[in-house]
């Protein structure tokens, strides 16, 4: 739980509740882009700032706007807010082969978010960002982590996480440090969208391509 002390920051909730105004009855907020200051400043731990309320409100349209993007997790810098909070979610594709060891992922609420590697193991795929829009680029990250967060109602969770969703939660909870994917990425990787799918995309982790561009799989 959240400390019984914890005080709502009057002020900041106010604040988080002009931004849900703007969200408007389809729940939907713009998305900051690579520039924007809130990427690159670490988050405030969430210790109770925001009533309950205004704490359901918010989650609620986070995920909302992750899902309309679309994407599989959405960070709070990501629409503007440093607060160390994030949202999580992905499901089983129909392609067996995928070597990306996609798991099913239910939606979470990940807060004050941490993770620390199980192993020595890492895979590289390319990666993607809401808040890189249009691009995609190859990140090497670890394959096995031990996962921490507390939920909406402050209760502590840890979890080992594995392959995809493993990836999906180092994302997420590197942005609450100020951290893009982009900064370890391999840049010789860094494609757009449209020609990822035209040229390299049969494959997430084409290996031919890797090859040509020169950094290793």
């Amino acid at each position: 739980m959240f400390g019984r002390n914890a005080k709502v920051d009057v002020e900041l909730n106010r604040d988080v509740e002009g931004l849900l105004h703007e969200a408007g009855k389809d729940r939907i907020l713009p998305i900051v882009q690579m520039g924007e200051p809130v990427l690159r400043q670490p988050s405030e731990q969430y210790a109770g700032q925001l009533s309950k309320r205004t704490l359901a409100k918010l989650l609620d349209t986070m995920r909302e706007t992750m899902l309309e993007a679309p994407g599989v997790g959405l960070a709070a810098p990501q629409i503007g807010l440093g607060l160390a909070i994030a949202v999580i979610e992905d499901h089983l594709r129909d392609d067996e082969d995928d070597p990306r060891e996609i798991g099913e992922l239910p939606f979470r609420v990940i807060i004050n978010p941490s993770y620390e590697p199980v192993g020595a193991e890492t895979r590289s795929f390319y990666e993607g960002c809401l808040s890189f829009s249009g691009y995609q680029a190859v990140r090497r990250r670890w394959l096995d982590i031990t996962a921490r967060w507390q939920d909406e109602g402050g209760k502590r969770h840890e979890e080992r996480m594995h392959g995809w969703p493993a990836r999906i939660f180092q994302h997420e909870t590197d942005h609450l440090s100020g951290e893009v994917y982009i900064d370890k990425a391999e840049i010789r990787s860094l494609s757009s969208d449209d020609n990822l799918s035209d040229f390299w995309a049969e494959d997430p982790v084409p290996t031919e391509a890797a090859e040509e561009l020169g950094f290793t799989i």
